[in-house]
């Protein structure tokens, strides 16, 4: 899997992070977790499941009948729980630089620039 992770994919993991959840319930999951900014539609979400699983990030954990249809629930792997938490560091590390350098930049304003030595 290419880090870094896309946006949908990152916060996908993030969702199955606590528990195994179904298809529905991880696009309720990622809008939340997104504030709304993310909608999946269930066929790219289905079709992510697959790539994740075909990556080894996302196990399937089990399936049930609920009013006749076929539920599976999916759940983090070891290597996508590893990639979360990498992904998540790698993040917070550029999340801190920049805050950072905005804290700087509030405290020390820049000096004006200069064009031909006027001010």
């Amino acid at each position: 899997m290419e880090t870094p992770l896309r946006e949908p994919t990152f916060l996908i993991l993030t969702a199955l992070a606590r528990e195994p959840m179904h298809g529905y319930a991880i696009i309720g999951e990622v809008a939340a977790l997104s504030a709304g900014r993310l909608s999946l539609r269930p066929g790219t979400l289905y079709g992510a499941l697959d790539r994740l699983t075909d990556a080894g990030l996302v196990e399937l954990d089990r399936e049930e009948t609920v009013d006749g249809r076929l539920r599976r629930y999916y759940r983090l792997s070891p290597s996508g729980d590893a990639t979360l938490a990498a992904e998540t560091e790698r993040l917070r590390h550029n999340v801190e630089a920049a805050t950072a350098r905005l804290r700087a930049r509030r405290i020390q304003p820049l000096a004006p620039r200069t064009v031909g030595g006027l001010a």
